[in-house]
């Protein structure tokens, strides 16, 4: 089982020591969230029963790619994520530029995290095509991949191109979201899945299930990432018990379970706390698994 650190929300500042942390503590890869800006949004927030947005005007949302940079300057062992990137919001070139450009820089430790997004309002400020963006993602992923390997690519309307830098191993793309789509999508685009939401067991064993009948209609029998966030105790049975049913990471940010007494020692949201939350879970679930 590997754990992914889910540092969103997170002050700009905090993540290069976040990054450092995770790495000591033995994370296997730290994800963030992308957002262009926040407005008082007419397209309802999918993951919440009110329909509005979990954070506020002064929730950071720093670049993806700047922030991966500046970490990837600052470990060697550790992996990085967005969960997830919005790349149809974003024109293809824009996109394999920074993706490989953060790919090149960091020695291969980035994996593409991608979904089709659910804010129209993005889309709207970028000239992206809001009701186009999942058609448009399918074909985006297929031509980004032969766009890293710096081969020459013929696409309509232009003439042969490559970019460069390009990465010396393959990204893998790990898409996100867990309607009939998006896991049909992970299943035949994919090398692996991730979960936007936090599920509670029963909730996830239908997703899984969902996404085992994508898997097998498309004939995949290779390895094949699962990234679940899951709401249970951060215990080493637990996640054992996750990993047999074919889960390979979890989502964790440990400073959600602080006690009151750390938050009231460190602050909460502070750095300290942070990085208090991350050395307990480190000692308590990974080192025991």
């Amino acid at each position: 089982m590997k754990f992914w650190l889910g540092a969103s929300f997170s002050d700009t500042d905090q993540f290069i020591e976040l990054a450092k942390v995770a790495e000591r503590c033995g994370f296997d890869t730290l994800t963030l969230s992308d957002h262009l800006f926040y407005a008082d949004f007419a397209t309802p927030y999918p993951y919440s029963k009110s329909g509005r947005p979990r954070w506020n005007a002064e929730t950071h949302w720093p670049d993806v790619w700047v922030t991966i940079g500046a970490m990837a300057a600052v470990t060697s062992t550790l992996r990085f994520a967005p969960n997830v990137y919005i790349a149809p919001a974003r024109d293809l070139f824009t996109v394999a530029k920074q993706v490989s450009t953060a790919a090149v820089l960091s020695k291969d430790r980035v994996s593409f995290g991608v979904g089709v997004g659910w804010c129209e309002e993005e889309f709207a400020a970028t000239g992206q095509d809001f009701h186009t963006r999942g058609r448009r993602l399918d074909g985006m992923i297929p031509t980004l991949r032969d766009l890293w390997t710096g081969r020459a690519v013929k696409l309509d309307g232009l003439p042969e191109l490559s970019i460069s830098p390009t990465p010396a191993e393959p990204i893998p793309v790990i898409v996100g979201g867990d309607s009939e789509a998006a896991l049909r999508r992970a299943a035949r685009l994919g090398d692996g899945w991730i979960g936007n939401r936090i599920y509670g067991e029963e909730q996830f064993d239908a997703v899984l299930e969902s996404l085992g009948r994508q898997l097998a209609e498309h004939g995949r029998t290779g390895p094949f990432e699962i990234i679940a966030p899951l709401a249970v105790l951060p215990e080493a049975d637990t996640y054992r018990r996750f990993a047999d049913k074919g889960v390979t990471g979890t989502m964790a940010a440990p400073w959600w379970l602080a006690t009151p007494e750390e938050k009231e020692r460190y602050g909460e949201g502070s750095l300290e706390l942070k990085i208090a939350t991350m050395e307990r879970f480190a000692d308590e679930v990974i080192a025991k698994m």
